[in-house]
Formats: structure tokens, C-alpha cells, sequence
């Protein structure tokens, strides 16, 4: 049995994309529908319970993290996850970017930009024809931005949107974060 160091490593330290196939690899924190919000703890390597949304909300799609990259706000980049069905805090996905929610958050006074990466899970039946954020429907994209503002005034936080993006910008986002990662561990 591997020791909970071991597998603290094998998360924190998996590459942001699978050297085989060129997927991005996406950790799932907390699976869609739920009120529970889960955060990976890296110096456990265990998931635990972020908080809890009010009655009637919950998280639209999974929601999850890129391992091996670290964003503006010192936290691993932030994924929401298009798939079928929801997975399981700590699953594994293989993922193709399709683009990213430019926004900010501010808390305590204190602002900080806080990008959402947007991804297809690779074997994804429903979504599989979606490339860019401009294949989703305007709808369910005021619907994501409307979860994201609730989901942050709930905590206390504000949500500015700064605006969508395709896949391309969502790729410069990826390699700023894992370059950032690199500094911050030497």
C-alpha cells in the first residue's frame, strides 16, 4: 500500500498535459450537481470539504484543477469540466481545452485575476462536437457566468467577468501557469 506522501506526490506532481496523447489532464474537485465544494489539500494529498452552497445551488458541471500548474491567484488552474455524467473528487480526466472565463475576484479588498479554464472530457459523447466557447450556446454562457457570481457572493468574494476566449488564449493561460508552477518550486 503507498504511503499518503506517495500519493500526495502522484496528484501535485502529474503533468498539467499527458505526454502520450497531448490531453490536458484535469483533476476533478467537486463532481457537478453537488453542494458540496472539495479542495484538494496538497500537503495531505487528501480532498476535503471547501464549503457548502445554499439550498437550491449547485455546481453546474465538474469543477476541478490542472495539476502541475499554479495561476495568478497561487492556486493550481481552475477547470470546469463538459462531460456526460459527473465523476468523483479526485478522478482523473483526460480533456481537450475549448477555452477560458477571463475574470477577477475580489475578497477582503484584495483583487486577483482568477481564470476558469473550459474543457471537453476527452471521451465525452454530448460535447464532443464543442471546440471553442463560441460553440456553446450564449445561454448556457450567461448561465456559467451567472453560477460564478452567485457561487462567489455566497463566499463573500466579487466576480468581474472580463470575457470569453478560445481555445488559443486558453492555451497561452496553460503555459503561463505551468511556467509559474516551475518558478515557484526551485
Amino acid at each position: 500500500m503507498k504511503s499518503n506522501s506517495t500519493n500526495q506526490r502522484a496528484i501535485a506532481d502529474l503533468p498539467p498535459v499527458d505526454e502520450e496523447s497531448g490531453d490536458l489532464q484535469v483533476i476533478v474537485e467537486t463532481p457537478r450537481n453537488s453542494r458540496n465544494k472539495f479542495k484538494f489539500d496538497a500537503d495531505t494529498g487528501l480532498f476535503e470539504l471547501g464549503s457548502v452552497l445554499p439550498a437550491g445551488a449547485v455546481f453546474p458541471y465538474d469543477f476541478g484543477f490542472v495539476p502541475g500548474t499554479r495561476a495568478e491567484d497561487g492556486d493550481p488552474l481552475d477547470v470546469l469540466l463538459l462531460m456526460d455524467a459527473s465523476a468523483f473528487p479526485g478522478c482523473r480526466v483526460k480533456a481537450r481545452l475549448i477555452g477560458v472565463i477571463e475574470a477577477e475576484q475580489t475578497e477582503d479588498g484584495k483583487t486577483n485575476r482568477n481564470d476558469r479554464l473550459v474543457a471537453v472530457a476527452r471521451d465525452a459523447h454530448d460535447y464532443r462536437d464543442l471546440h471553442s466557447l463560441k460553440d456553446l450556446s450564449s445561454n448556457l454562457l450567461k448561465e456559467l457566468e451567472h453560477f460564478f457570481h452567485s457561487y462567489n457572493e455566497c463566499r463573500g468574494k466579487t466576480f468581474h467577468l472580463l470575457g470569453h476566449r478560445g481555445p488559443r488564449r486558453a492555451e497561452k493561460v496553460l503555459k503561463q501557469a505551468i511556467k509559474s508552477r516551475r518558478r515557484h518550486r526551485r
